[in-house]
């Protein structure tokens, strides 16, 4: 992509540049965790999200401020817009298939408990069962997350923007979209590598010279250097809240499969405790970060709407309506 030169833009465009550009590297610095443990955890996933939201917003408002109609943008752009925007609420359905599948699970962790806080006599066969359902339900693929993870390498191919000749605007635009794009690769790669329990089709962006970059290669690295680190150690995840329940699942295991000896009935009692405590902070995190997916979808979608509603207001929409009808049918399935 052909960035602008500074000396190339109106100082009026160049401001609004430099505001986006500054906007999107103070996102960055706040995501950075002050230690490798907080990689990952559901409360970094949610700010994360959050902070996509954030930038999406704001490149609605940068793209007002430009006072740039629809009808003078090139059709490449549209169409690069309309594709990649499908591409985002595919990954958003794949984010919220598993969040579900995972809350899903949940339920078996409550049958346990419930179980072992009964006087039946076969409780212990019973908790047994509903902990192996958690563990076959958690072991399970979601193929949804395989299409996501495609949708992604789709995204990369269409990183770098058609070059703008005689626009200085469209070379703002077209700037402020890659930095938008960037980033949300990054953040959606994360994701996607914290809930399929695999950094093999992890992406590593290789950020061109703006403001946000540095930023941008410093947090990029940090993050994946520890997801990759942790999945080679053979960690099952790297979600923290969900090696908690795992590591809690994995020490109640063994008794309620031997059975209950009079010296360990005191100690099974406290990890019942620890496994309700892990559990319920795993659905807590689990029903937050679904709430900031589904925003970041509304967001998405609005930006999408709000696009077609101009096509048509300025009579050129059928060529694009019927793409996007074709791009919406694609996420559906």
């Amino acid at each position: 992509m052909m960035m602008p030169k500074a000396s190339c833009l109106p100082p009026k465009l160049l401001e609004l540049l430099k505001d986006f550009e500054e906007s999107i590297a103070k996102h960055l610095v706040k995501l950075k965790p002050a230690e490798k443990e907080d990689v990952l955890s559901m409360f970094w996933l949610r700010s994360a999200m959050e902070s996509l939201c954030g930038i999406h917003t704001e490149i609605k408002v940068l793209i007002t401020e430009l006072e740039l109609p629809v009808c003078d943008w090139d059709e490449k752009w549209i169409d690069v817009y309309l594709d990649s925007s499908v591409k985002l609420l595919d990954i958003c359905i794949a984010f919220n298939s598993e969040i579900s599948q995972l809350n899903q699970g949940h339920l078996f962790l409550q049958s346990a408990l419930h179980t072992l806080g009964s006087a039946s006599e076969n409780q212990f066969v019973k908790a047994r069962s509903s902990l192996d359902g958690w563990k076959q339900h958690v072991g399970c693929k979601n193929p949804r997350l395989d299409k996501c993870f495609s949708a992604m390498e789709s995204l990369v191919l269409a990183l770098d923007l058609p070059k703008i000749k005689n626009s200085s605007k469209g070379k703002v635009l077209m700037r402020a979209m890659y930095g938008v794009k960037a980033v949300t690769l990054f953040i959606c790669s994360a994701f996607a590598a914290a809930l399929s329990g695999s950094a093999n089709k992890m992406i590593d962006i290789q950020a061109r010279e703006t403001l946000w970059a540095e930023a941008f290669t410093d947090l990029q690295t940090f993050v994946n250097t520890e997801i990759r680190n942790r999945y080679s150690n053979g960690a099952l995840t790297v979600l923290e809240e969900l090696e908690a329940v795992d590591a809690s699942v994995k020490t109640l295991y063994p008794i309620v499969q031997d059975g209950v000896s009079p010296i360990q009935a005191e100690a099974i009692h406290e990890l019942k405790s620890d496994l309700e405590t892990s559990a319920d902070q795993f659905s807590r995190g689990l029903d937050q970060l679904a709430k900031e997916v589904d925003r970041f979808f509304q967001v998405v979608l609005t930006g999408r709407d709000a696009l077609l509603g101009n096509l048509r207001n300025s009579g050129n929409v059928s060529n694009h309506l019927q793409r996007s009808h074709s791009f919406e049918s694609q996420a559906v399935r």
